[in-house]
């Protein structure tokens, strides 16, 4: 009652797409500040969030977004464009205050949703979900889901570590690197969508 190929298929593209090795530069930054308990429940609570986001797209995706009269590449350039926000944030170091933060909870936005569920995981999920056409492969897809996500969490909760080692110096560093690096990701996930309705015309 298990698809190894569909799991390790699922499971390769989604580490891919949601890259939980990168998102530690990003978390950290989007953290800064924040004492280790809160940090540690931001983790798990964007894990959830992503979770949760996920599942609902990958048992409704297609109801959803013929609900909402919404294309694949218009949610890929509207969460570029958000995540473009935050980038800049973090480029002009606006998030190296933490008293201008600390009742907002990245967590969800953008850490949840749009950075680990964002358009790419959404997407191959939903086909994943499309082409599991039976008990085996559907039970594949969703172990899959489920272990990417505690692989997420697992690198973000003990990513806390490296603040130990980095200090104050380190953290501002790596905060303008992961401005650079999600500003990248967001205008690839702009030209993605906007490539795909050029395609499409």
């Amino acid at each position: 009652m298990f698809d190894v190929a569909v799991f390790g298929s699922l499971f390769l593209t989604l580490f891919v797409i949601m890259d939980p090795p990168g998102i530690t530069p990003i978390f950290l930054a989007l953290t800064a500040g924040r004492p280790g308990k809160v940090q540690k429940r931001m983790a798990f609570q964007a894990v959830c969030v992503a979770g949760g986001v996920i599942a609902v797209f990958g048992l409704l995706g297609h109801q959803i977004l013929d609900y909402l009269h919404v294309s694949v590449p218009a949610l890929m350039i509207a969460g570029g464009l958000l995540l473009l926000l935050i980038a800049l944030d973090l480029l002009t170091g606006k998030t190296d205050e933490p008293k201008q933060t600390k009742d907002v909870n990245v967590a969800l936005v953008p850490l949840g949703m749009p950075l680990l569920a964002g358009p790419g995981a959404i997407v191959s999920v939903i086909l994943a979900v499309q082409k599991a056409d039976s008990v085996a492969t559907q039970v594949s897809v969703w172990v899959a889901i489920l272990a990417i996500h505690v692989v997420l969490w697992l690198v973000m909760r003990y990513s806390l570590l490296i603040i130990r080692v980095i200090k104050d110096g380190g953290v501002v560093l790596v905060t303008r690197l992961a401005g650079m690096m999600l500003s990248a990701i967001a205008v690839q996930q702009i030209i993605n969508g906007i490539t795909q309705v050029v395609h499409a015309s």
